[in-house]
C-alpha cells in the first residue's frame, strides 16, 4: 500500500516508516524535504497526485511552552496556522482526491479531571497546544469515513533517530548526574512507538475511521516512571526526586494531571499495548543489538 506523509521525520513518523516498510510504501513531505503544509497549493498539488490510498499526517508543532507563548496570538500563530491551517489543506486535499486521512493526535485533547476517557468522551483542552490539535480533530472528523483519528500519549521507542522521547533525555540526565524532578501526584500512560505503529497498520488495512485511543495500559506518574528508567538503565534512582505537579509545573503551560484513556476499540480488534514496563524490557533488548 502506498502512503504518503507528513512529518515522517519526526518521533513518530521516523519509527513508524521503519517498521512498516515494506508492508507499506511512504512518500514523505517534511520540512527535511523542502515541503510547508501550511503552502495550500503545494499541498493540494502534491496529494492531489500522489497515488497514495491514505495520507498520514504527523506533522505538527509539539513544543507545549512556545505554544503557550504565542497563545495571544490566536489563529495568526504559528501553532495554529501549522496544526490547524496545514491540517486543513492535509483534509483539502485528500478529499478532493479520495485519500483516506490519518491524524497523530494526543491525549492532551483532555483537561485531566474526569477520566478515564473513551473515544466518545468530550474533549476539554487546556494549553493552546491541545487547542490546536482537538481543532485538527474536527477537521479529519469532518471527512466522515474518511478520517482516521489516533490519539497517543508519550510515545518512546529505542534509539535516537529522528527527535529523542522522554525517555532518552531523563537517560543523559541521570548520566550526568543530574537530579531529576518528577511528579508524584500526575498519572500520564506513556505508550511504545512500535506498538503505535502495529495498531496503525491494522487500523489502515481494515480502513478504519473514527477516533481510536492507542496507550498503553500501564497508568504511572512520571515519578514512577523515571525510577523504572533508572532501573532498566542501571542508574542511581535516588536522582530521581518527587515533586507535586503544582510544584513542577509552576508557570508552565496547563496539563491534564489524569490523563486516563481507555482503549476498549483497539483491545476488541485484538491489538495489544505493551505496558511501560514491557515497553522498557523490549527497548533495552532493542539497543543491546545494535
Amino acid at each position: 500500500m502506498n502512503i504518503i506523509g507528513t512529518g515522517l521525520s519526526g518521533l513518530v513518523g521516523s519509527r513508524v516508516v521503519e517498521l512498516l516498510q515494506p508492508e507499506f510504501q511512504f512518500e514523505n513531505l517534511s520540512l527535511e524535504t523542502g515541503f510547508d503544509i501550511t503552502h495550500t497549493d503545494a499541498v493540494m498539488d502534491r496529494i492531489g497526485k500522489s497515488h497514495a490510498s491514505w495520507v498520514f499526517h504527523f506533522a505538527a508543532t509539539t513544543d507545549l511552552e512556545a505554544a503557550e507563548k504565542e497563545r495571544q496570538l490566536g489563529q495568526n500563530s504559528k501553532t495554529w496556522r501549522v496544526n490547524v491551517g496545514g491540517t486543513r489543506n492535509v483534509v483539502q486535499a485528500a478529499y478532493a482526491s479520495k485519500k483516506h486521512v490519518l491524524y497523530l493526535s494526543t491525549d492532551f485533547v483532555f483537561d485531566g479531571e474526569s477520566g478515564p476517557y473513551t473515544e466518545q468522551s468530550r474533549p476539554n483542552p487546556q494549553s493552546w497546544y491541545a487547542i490546536t490539535k482537538y481543532e485538527g480533530e474536527k477537521l479529519v472528523s469532518g471527512m466522515g469515513e474518511g478520517g482516521l483519528i489516533v490519539r497517543i500519549a508519550f510515545p518512546y521507542k529505542a534509539g535516537r533517530v529522528g527527535r529523542e522521547s522522554f525517555l532518552h533525555r531523563i537517560v543523559d540526565l541521570m548520566m550526568q548526574g543530574k537530579t531529576i524532578q518528577s511528579p508524584n501526584d500526575q498519572l500520564f500512560m506513556p505508550t511504545l512507538i512500535d506498538d503505535i505503529a502495529r495498531a496503525m497498520s491494522v487500523l489502515v488495512s481494515g480502513a478504519a475511521s473514527g477516533i481510536y485511543h492507542v496507550v498503553s495500559p500501564q497508568a504511572l506518574s512520571p515519578y514512577e516512571a523515571a525510577r523504572k528508567i533508572a532501573a532498566a538503565y542501571g542508574l542511581d534512582a535516588a536522582l530521581v526526586v518527587q515533586v507535586s505537579s503544582a510544584e513542577y509545573y509552576k508557570d508552565r503551560a496547563p496539563r491534564p494531571f489524569h490523563a486516563v484513556l481507555k482503549h476498549d476499540k483497539i483491545d476488541a480488534l485484538g491489538i495489544r499495548i505493551r505496558s511501560f514496563d514491557e515497553g522498557l524490557a523490549l527497548i533495552k533488548s532493542q539497543e543491546s543489538e545494535v
